[in-house]
């Protein structure tokens, strides 16, 4: 049996529309200035974690942490997983909320609570955003069996990912959002994924 591979799933740093309150989605936006000293601060928290490879969303607000933190530590580009993107939410990403508040004040709450139920035209459904990103978790888990990595994602991907760990099922309301720069350790083994002992919540980057 081989060794788990212990993976710190981190979120990405701030962007103009997280200020905004603009829905993101699958939508380009880069990190601003705070976004890339969090992530400057990021690198200097865990320099000491040994981190065998970086992983990342494709999206550029999630490479962008990725790529300022694997500079700071000395380590290769960060590998790019299309798994790790964020959920697609189709007809209203680049919609902020204060609009959205007058067309579907209904969707804004379930958003706003972070319901998976959240049904989002042309978007994704939850159960096929769920199923790719626990895929690209045990992917890049297999690839990293005994060694210890990053992975620089969004916050609806870490909260699939918390419910999974806790149990919880995938309709399951957290009442919790994940800050820019806040990170959980999973533990992968034969493609299954776990929490590193209890769920290390927060800032804390020691396994």
């Amino acid at each position: 049996m081989k060794n788990p591979a212990l993976v710190c799933i981190a979120r990405h740093g701030e962007t103009d529309w997280n200020i905004a309150g603009i829905l993101q989605g699958w939508s380009d936006v880069p990190i601003n200035d705070v976004g890339r000293r969090q992530a400057r601060e990021f690198a200097a928290a865990c320099a000491e974690a040994g981190f065998a490879a970086i992983w990342s969303s494709p999206l550029i607000r999630a490479l962008e942490t990725a790529e300022i933190i694997a500079a700071e530590l000395g380590a290769p580009p960060p590998f790019r997983h299309d798994g790790l993107k964020e959920r697609d939410f189709g007809a209203i990403q680049g919609v902020p909320k204060a609009e959205l508040a007058e067309l579907n004040p209904v969707l804004l709450q379930q958003i706003l609570k972070r319901n998976p139920a959240a049904f989002f035209e042309e978007g994704e459904t939850m159960d096929d955003f769920a199923r790719r990103v626990l895929e690209a978790v045990a992917d890049i888990g297999e690839s990293h069996a005994g060694e210890s990595v990053l992975v620089i994602t969004h916050g609806w991907v870490m909260d699939v990912l918390t419910r999974h760990v806790r149990g919880l099922q995938r309709n399951a309301i957290l009442n919790l959002k994940r800050r820019n720069g806040e990170c959980i350790w999973l533990e992968v083994e034969d493609r299954s994924i776990l929490a590193r002992d209890t769920e290390t919540e927060g800032r804390h980057l020691r396994p």
